[in-house]
């Protein structure tokens, strides 16, 4: 081979085993990437978290807890099993003995005792209680009771005096009157405004169960019938300080806003009889609340007391 020959074959051989070099570089390099990934697939596999519910399993990070045990069924209120019954009331949110009593028309005493309480304050939601008086019917309007016939005492032995015969006259025909309607005897009551003042508000069932009388602090407030008193306090509220007065086994009355109370439970009262000064107790001005109500229902008062 001449010079020329060698220089030409150097020329060549000089890039080939450069291009040749890298190609071997690259592939050594290709083939260790795969190695790595061959070692990474077959060996070392990452860990994968049982999220299984099992025995030490656990809610937001917090440790198991037992199960909330359920809570006993709470016993009926009592007097449950006279519920609808004719003569009991179940109680309501917000009511009180004297509440109860007002608008059933009975003393909250008796109350008390009918119904065997031991706490007139603790009265549950729901409670039945009863309101006429054990062993008189419900379903009959209260009255009161007949006096007996007068009995004139007459020896045993006496004989009632002979009557003569007489003879007996022609029946004459008589015009029949109409028979008047029967009146309850307990409506015999003979009514007296309780104050002076001028009426400045009227009854209307929906909005006022009675009227307001006007006037001036301390002017007297009387009782407007005969009757005992069944309640003297401030313990109904919007009443302020409160006279409730029992007529009979049909009516009560009642006296409210007053600035002092001068009777006191269970103390009879006549017609006419200061039993309080007015006042403006629960009330935006002096006056007094005056209700009739008749087996604990508000009724006009202006209907039944006497004209001025």
């Amino acid at each position: 081979m001449t010079g020329v020959d060698s220089s030409f074959e150097n020329a060549i051989a000089v890039p080939v085993r450069r291009v040749a070099g890298r190609l071997l570089r690259t592939v050594g390099l290709f083939g260790l990437a795969a190695g790595l990934l061959v070692g990474c697939a077959s060996s070392n596999r990452a860990p994968v978290e049982d999220r299984g519910p099992g025995p030490s399993a656990t809610v937001g990070g917090l440790p198991p807890t037992a199960a909330t045990p359920a809570e006993p069924a709470k016993p009926p209120p009592p007097g449950i099993e006279n519920l609808g019954k004719p003569g009991y009331y179940q109680v309501k949110p917000g009511d009180t003995l004297i509440r109860i009593g007002l608008e059933n028309g009975q003393n909250w005493k008796d109350l008390v005792r009918w119904n065997n309480l031991e706490n007139p304050n603790l009265i549950e939601v729901g409670q039945v209680l009863r309101v006429v008086p054990p062993g008189v019917d419900p379903t009959v309007a209260g009255t009161r009771p007949i006096a007996a016939p007068r009995v004139e005492p007459r020896p045993l032995d006496s004989k009632p005096p002979a009557v003569a015969a007489a003879p007996v006259p022609a029946p004459v025909p008589v015009p029949i009157a109409p028979t008047p309607a029967a009146r309850d005897g307990d409506d015999d009551i003979n009514w007296a405004w309780p104050a002076n003042g001028t009426v400045v508000g009227n009854f209307d069932e929906g909005r006022s169960k009675g009227l307001a009388i006007a006037g001036k602090a301390g002017d007297p407030v009387l009782a407007a019938a005969d009757g005992r008193v069944v309640y003297a306090g401030s313990g109904l509220r919007g009443y302020g300080n409160l006279v409730i007065l029992k007529h009979n086994n049909t009516y009560l009355t009642a006296y409210a806003h007053n600035q002092a109370l001068l009777v006191k439970e269970d103390q009879s009262v006549r017609r006419g009889q200061k039993i309080a000064e007015m006042g403006s107790t629960d009330a935006d001005r002096v006056q007094l609340h005056f209700e009739i109500r008749k087996q604990g229902k508000p009724v006009d008062p202006a209907r039944l007391l006497p004209s001025r």
